[in-house]
């Protein structure tokens, strides 16, 4: 059963969704606003640029430890420099951070690979 407020939310997810351009980011939004346990980060993406964050590795590496799963909900950048094994998920890498990520023996995963592969997201950290 759902409340008001929920129906409310997905209209709203819906109007935001409309005025995205990015097909790849379309289709991680969709896809998550359809999984409960991925739903915040759907309403966080749908909202505006200014809520994506784009995070350095040695933020990243602050904030995490090993073995973590963690998501970016943006854009990974290569400033520092990883210090454990990690799996990193996010919209989109910098290729210079792509490549200190598997230098490091981490993956470096598309979030919409993720949210297909892992629908109750379990062991995730959402970082921003």
């Amino acid at each position: 059963m759902r409340t008001e407020k929920t129906k409310k939310s997905n209209v709203l997810l819906k109007k935001q969704l409309h005025r995205k351009t990015n097909p790849t980011l379309v289709e991680v939004i969709r896809k998550a606003s359809k999984l409960k346990e991925w739903r915040r980060a759907a309403e966080i993406l749908a909202g505006g640029n200014k809520r994506y964050s784009s995070l350095n590795l040695s933020q990243i590496d602050e904030k995490s430890e090993a073995g973590d799963t963690v998501v970016v909900l943006g854009k990974v950048l290569s400033f520092g420099e990883l210090t454990k094994k990690l799996k990193i998920c996010a919209l989109s890498f910098s290729k210079s951070a792509e490549e200190k990520i598997t230098k490091q023996k981490s993956e470096a995963v598309l979030l919409i690979h993720e949210i297909s592969k892992n629908h109750k997201a379990e062991g995730v950290k959402i970082l921003q």
